[in-house]
């Protein structure tokens, strides 16, 4: 009898736990289908082809975003092309090559910890160290360099824990065949964690494209003027990116329509990055083990 209520008492918790997760999935959906419809809804009116290829200009009173769109892309793809390969370098030796586990320990704390920082401090070591120090100025370029630290942290865990997901069989095998540890890191560890560092890459966009509090104070908050066609003579300038853009029009300005067309085109930017890294995931992905 006791058996039997107890096995009707774990199978009632089995069906409010299934339940109490589903309801949660079908919230958290729910709460993002409303977010992105609100969004568009409230944006798309005020997207237009002047809206994005045009400068903003007071004197006229237009408003236009196409600067800030060159600077957002220039900001994600140069903070990428210096965090990405300084993060999956970090992550292999952390994994394969260091020994000293109090170290490891040591170093793996500072990461985490680096990456709860909140931002306006990553801003004001951008500040001080990038623009005052080393004279880069209130640049994109300083700007760079201090969204390529803020998610370092994000790209070595994340990376470092997609390569402990490889079994042991396998490097054991590549090893056992005479393989090098850097061949068998080459042509076996990275295929096979290569999910995980394209994921810890779609996160760090994220975290880039939606920076506004630190590029306030390393990168300006002016996108007045149309970009150079010369790209380090645009990264040795101030400009604001789309996120600081949204920032000035919702808040500063009080104009809500503006921020949500903003808002919408950061959104459609980023479901284009991530649609295209997935994409290079799935081809880079062909020819590793499956």
């Amino acid at each position: 009898m006791q058996d039997s209520l107890s096995g009707k008492k774990v199978r009632l918790a089995n069906i409010l736990g299934y339940g109490f997760i589903y309801l949660c999935s079908l919230g958290i959906l729910a709460m993002t289908a409303f977010f992105v419809i609100y969004t568009f809804y409230k944006g798309i009116n005020g997207i237009s082809l002047s809206f994005l290829t045009l400068a903003p200009n007071p004197i006229k009173q237009t408003i236009g975003i196409f600067p800030s769109m060159v600077n957002t892309i220039y900001v994600i793809i140069f903070s990428l092309l210096i965090s990405t390969p300084i993060g999956i370098s970090s992550a292999i030796y952390l994994t394969e090559y260091a020994e000293n586990k109090k170290v490891i320990q040591l170093i793996e704390f500072t990461i985490e910890t680096l990456a709860g920082i909140p931002s306006i401090i990553f801003g004001v070591f951008g500040y001080m160290f990038f623009c005052m120090a080393l004279n880069l100025k209130v640049s994109l370029l300083s700007g760079v360099l201090t969204l390529t630290i803020m998610v370092l942290p994000t790209i070595i865990r994340t990376t470092q824990e997609a390569l402990k997901a490889v079994p042991k069989s396998y490097k054991e095998g590549s090893l056992g065949i005479g393989a090098t540890n850097w061949t068998m890191i080459r042509t076996i560890l990275l295929p096979n964690s290569l999910h995980g560092i394209i994921t810890s890459i779609i996160l760090s966009t994220g975290r880039i494209i939606g920076e506004s509090a630190a590029l306030l104070l390393v990168a300006g908050g002016s996108a007045l003027y149309m970009p150079y066609t010369n790209v380090f003579k645009q990264l040795s300038s101030s400009g604001s990116t789309l996120a600081v853009e949204l920032f000035r029009y919702a808040y500063t300005r009080g104009d809500n329509d503006v921020g949500f067309s903003i808002a919408l085109v950061l959104m459609l930017i980023v479901l284009a990055l991530n649609l295209l890294t997935n994409f290079i995931s799935r081809k880079l992905n062909r020819g590793g083990i499956k």
